[in-house]
């Protein structure tokens, strides 16, 4: 299954297990790859790619292993924030889980191990540049450093649509793979969770028309919960 338009110039694609989402960012004649996914989306990664005109590098959101995951396969250069390039060459996380993973139930600890194995990690990624606060990517989005989750964590913010590519700054989905309101990111798996919450609240303050997570489905303004700003400020306190 191809990649599917979600704005101008901005195309979305999902994978699993663990609904991972990576997205697509013209630039020139090619595409800009904003997250890798896991390594079991290498190849509907590689084929979308090559049907928008070609994979010119790729920007992690974060270093996370179900996010560098198909990067090693793709042959394209790698960028990162410089924050974030010890844990993409490194461990992929590791370095503050627990290696048990034991803050999860018994039953999903045995599944997100297996996953980890199996699934979603392509091993360390080796990075080729970096990339820094306010600089522009592709498609017009620029970087706003949004860290806590993972070191180094990054967002893609347009202004002129009010678009925020978010990676893992918040989830729509929860452990199970069940969609979810708007959640701070589990603790677990996060290197400063007091930290990953400011983020969320410094996102919020953007006041994003639509904010494309890292897994599940898009954020947007409800006639119910408000707008996404006061969506990510209540999952902050709730």
């Amino acid at each position: 299954m191809g990649a599917d338009q979600i704005a101008d110039g901005l195309w979305q694609l999902q994978g699993g297990p663990g609904h991972c989402n990576v997205y697509f960012l013209r630039s020139g004649d090619g595409v800009v790859l904003f997250d890798a996914g896991a390594k079991t989306m290498r190849k509907a990664i590689a084929a979308a790619a090559q049907e928008l005109g070609g994979l010119q590098r790729v920007v992690l959101g974060h270093a996370h292993t179900d996010h560098r995951g198909a990067a090693p396969g793709l042959g394209a250069p790698v960028h990162c924030h410089a924050d974030a390039v010890d844990e993409a060459q490194g461990r992929g996380g590791w370095e503050y889980w627990d290696p048990k993973l034991s803050f999860l139930p018994l039953p999903l600890r045995v599944a997100h191990l297996a996953l980890q194995r199996f699934a979603w990690d392509g091993g360390p990624v080796q990075i080729a540049g970096t990339v820094a606060e306010d600089e522009e990517i592709a498609a017009g989005f620029k970087v706003v450093l949004l860290p806590g989750h993972a070191p180094g964590q990054i967002a893609l913010w347009r202004e002129s649509d009010r678009v925020a590519l978010t990676t893992d700054v918040f989830y729509v989905v929860d452990m199970w793979g069940r969609p979810s309101p708007p959640l701070p990111p589990t603790d677990g798996y996060s290197q400063d969770p007091a930290l990953a919450r400011a983020s969320i609240l410094r996102l919020a303050d953007l006041e994003p028309a639509v904010c494309w997570p890292g897994h599940g489905a898009a954020l947007r303004d409800d006639p119910v919960a408000g707008t996404v700003a006061a969506q990510l400020r209540a999952g902050v306190v709730a």
